[in-house]
């Protein structure tokens, strides 16, 4: 049987500055880009979140809703720097560490309890590690599969460590609500209310014909969740077939510019990873969910591998402006990924001459450089709305 555990840091931008200004500690503290810019929440500690504050939620109505709170904007090179941290903490227990974000991760520690114990002695150590190191807290799911490991380690926020047994899984699950299950978002569990399906147990002894009949393909993927069932393996970033970056929201976003903001914020994370990892790709992808649960991906195959941020950003907003259905937006997910790969050591060409080629790419060197010393708000590119980042939920 595999120990999956799922790290997440709690409130991690927000609370690397609350750790930062030890006064405003218990404070309301909102991490984002500029109201004046259309810039969106990046991250909202407990405190905020008591007065409604959320990621993704437009600066203005975060300034709103809690006027009170101090505002920081996004330092994404120091968080970057204390994600490599915690990493390393992970790595000591085990190679398998699959990263999510600068904040999540998923760690298969099936091999390492001989050395360091079971499943809740590892998450114990590493939380204690993380706190004593770098004083941060984190909550930590304890399972036998990745989609029970992410449910337990948001079951006890903050500070939370949750195991969750072999045969205590269906004790586990059946109380949840069916919002709990990946990919069931407002408008879907509307649907199951009109069933009557409110929890998981209810879901879970659904047929899987009923349920591939109301929603799809996705019908048996839900089935298969509601029984405690996910065979994915934990797969480091450096034997991944792709590179990507997605966030759930919390409310569904209707506001194009909002969805563009979010997206190059994403498209940044996912750049700096294939750089980091030597790696460059030849199709970019975009992933959009609507609020009825259709799922929609779209992909553009440029001519030559690349790892530069402006390449990478130019064909997700060209995905995003042109390759969506033509209905309204209201969009609970959205998400960018890179595949294709190709050693970082090969010679990249594009269509771009070479002398244009090198430029971009010194200028990403450069402003990784910068916003390592000064800040991620100390350079920005022309076409970007503003510097934050939203990353509430996910995957790689």
């Amino acid at each position: 049987m595999r120990t999956i555990l799922h790290v997440d840091m709690d409130a991690f931008y927000a609370s690397i500055e609350e750790r930062d200004h030890p006064k405003l500690r218990g404070q309301p503290i909102i991490v984002g880009g500029r109201a004046d810019h259309r810039g969106v929440v990046s991250a909202a500690n407990y405190p905020a979140r008591k007065f409604g504050v959320h990621s993704a939620m437009p600066m203005k109505t975060a300034r709103q809703l809690c006027p009170q709170a101090h505002f920081f904007p996004v330092r994404m090179s120091a968080y970057a720097e204390i994600s490599h941290s915690i990493q390393k903490i992970f790595r000591k227990y085990t190679p398998l560490v699959e990263p999510l974000s600068l904040d999540e991760a998923f760690l298969d520690v099936s091999g390492s309890q001989l050395l360091f114990g079971n499943g809740r002695e590892i998450a114990t150590a590493i939380k204690q590690e993380i706190n004593q190191s770098l004083q941060l807290i984190a909550s930590v799911g304890v399972a036998p599969n990745k989609f029970l490991a992410k449910i337990a380690s948001d079951a006890e926020k903050p500070d939370g460590l949750v195991v969750v047994e072999p045969d205590k899984i269906q004790e586990f699950l059946d109380p949840l609500p069916v919002s709990r299950v990946w990919g069931i978002g407002k408008v879907a569990t509307q649907r199951f209310d009109r069933l009557g399906i409110k929890t998981i147990a209810q879901l879970r002894v659904m047929e899987q014909k009923v349920l591939s009949e109301l929603f799809g393909e996705q019908g048996s993927h839900l089935w298969h969740l509601a029984q405690g069932l996910d065979d994915r393996a934990v797969v480091p970033e450096r034997q991944a077939k792709s590179i990507s970056h997605e966030t759930t929201f919390s409310s569904d976003i209707n506001d194009l510019e909002i969805l563009k903001t979010v997206l190059i914020g994403l498209v940044e994370d996912v750049a700096r990873r294939l750089r980091k990892n030597k790696l460059r790709g030849k199709t970019i992808q975009l992933k959009i969910r609507y609020d009825d649960f259709s799922t929609f991906t779209r992909s553009i195959t440029v001519s030559q591998p690349t790892d530069l941020t402006r390449d990478i950003e130019q064909s997700a907003l060209q995905l995003l402006d042109q390759k969506l259905p033509d209905r309204p937006l209201s969009i609970r997910l959205i998400g960018i990924g890179v595949t294709g790969f190709q050693s970082g050591a090969l010679q990249q060409k594009s269509l771009f001459d070479e002398e244009e080629l090198q430029k971009f790419s010194r200028l990403d060197q450069v402003r990784d450089q910068i916003a390592s010393r000064f800040g991620s708000d100390s350079i920005t590119r022309g076409n970007r709305i503003s510097s934050e980042d939203s990353q509430e939920e996910t995957s790689s």
